[in-house]
């Protein structure tokens, strides 16, 4: 039997039966987010939702960074920055984007490019599909990125349930 929560046009998840692999399908604002890979090793998966849910916990997390940019442009600004070539710049940049991204939760998740912000007890998650087989299969998906707006205990409380859904092993 499989458990649902939350909303598919925020976030939510599907996590299938536990074991040391299990089906875990997520979306956000609408979109299916698993669709290259939903099966996750446990352990590692869990590991990683545990991290972000801890950081999110301490109150980690920052405000958009660029005064005047929406959510959507500032994704686009901090990954357009991953492309820079002077070492410095690049090294700065790194580390500001890695302020920011989430969702690096493996395989499962790596098809998609995630940055959080917080303001207070609000998030703002963008979301970019990335691969190329993906942007073929699926062009209305072709420089898009999707933006979602949760509280984050809502968001807490989902990834909560999808560490105690997946079990220990």
């Amino acid at each position: 039997m499989s458990v649902v929560l939350g909303d598919r046009f925020r976030f939510a998840a599907e996590v299938g039966e536990p074991g040391p692999l299990c089906r875990v399908d997520l979306w956000a604002a609408g979109k299916w987010l698993t669709c290259d890979d939903n099966m996750v090793y446990v352990p590692a998966f869990r590991h990683g939702v545990l991290d972000t849910v801890a950081r999110l916990r301490s109150g980690e997390g920052s405000p958009l960074p660029f005064a005047g940019l929406s959510a959507e442009d500032t994704h686009r600004r901090l990954t357009a920055r991953a492309m820079d070539d002077a070492e410095a710049e690049a090294q700065a940049d790194y580390e500001q984007r890695s302020r920011f991204q989430v969702l690096h939760w493996g395989p499962t998740t790596d098809n998609v490019i995630a940055h959080l912000f917080r303001e207070k007890d609000n998030l703002v998650i963008t979301l970019e599909f990335w691969r190329e087989e993906h942007l073929r299969d699926h062009p209305e998906d072709a420089a898009a990125v999707f933006v979602v707006e949760i509280q984050a205990q809502e968001f807490v409380r989902i990834l909560d349930g999808i560490v105690t859904a997946l079990g220990t092993s």
